[in-house]
C-alpha cells in the first residue's frame, strides 16, 4: 500500500470512489442527494486547486483518498474516503494521519453525520474531540471535531 499526492489524472477516479463510498452515508440517511454524490468533476478540479488531496494505492487501484486545505492556522479536513471492501482494516486511520503529516502545528477540523458511528469513533480515537453540532436543511445532524 502507497500513500501519495494524488494528480490531476487522479481526479475522476478519485470522484467515483467518493460516490462508491457515500453510498452508505446515504443509506444511513435515506437521502441519495447528500453533496458527495452530487458532486462534478468540475467542482473537484476546482477543489483540487486550493487542496492537498491524497490517495492510497494497493494493487495498483485508489481504494483511499482524503482532502485538506489551510485558512489561517486552521486545516479543514473533508472527504476522507475508503473502498467498501477496504474498510475496516485501518486504512482510514493511515489516510487522518497521512494528512495531518503535510501540516505543521495547525489546529484540524473536520466533520461527519450524527449517525456516522464508525467515523466518530475513528475520528475520536485519533484525538479529535466534538465542539459543536450544525443540523442541515435537509435534517441530517453534522458532528464538527477538531485536534
Amino acid at each position: 500500500m502507497k500513500m501519495l499526492k494524488a494528480t490531476f489524472e487522479d481526479l475522476a477516479e478519485i470522484l467515483a470512489l467518493q460516490k462508491l463510498a457515500y453510498l452508505s452515508e446515504a443509506k444511513l440517511h435515506n437521502n441519495y442527494s447528500i453533496k458527495p454524490l452530487l458532486q462534478t468533476l468540475d467542482e473537484l478540479e476546482k477543489e483540487f486547486e486550493k487542496s492537498i488531496i491524497l490517495k492510497m494505492i494497493d494493487y495498483e487501484k485508489i481504494v483511499g483518498s482524503v482532502r485538506a486545505y489551510k485558512e489561517n492556522n486552521r486545516v479543514f479536513i473533508g472527504k476522507l474516503i475508503v473502498h467498501p471492501d477496504c474498510q475496516n482494516k485501518g486504512y482510514g486511520t493511515k489516510l487522518l494521519n497521512s494528512v495531518e503529516a503535510c501540516f505543521q502545528n495547525k489546529t484540524f477540523e473536520l466533520f461527519t453525520s450524527s449517525k456516522s458511528e464508525k467515523n466518530l469513533w475513528v475520528y475520536k480515537k485519533n484525538g479529535y474531540r466534538e465542539f459543536k453540532r450544525l443540523k442541515a436543511p435537509d435534517g441530517i445532524e453534522f458532528v464538527f471535531l477538531e485536534k
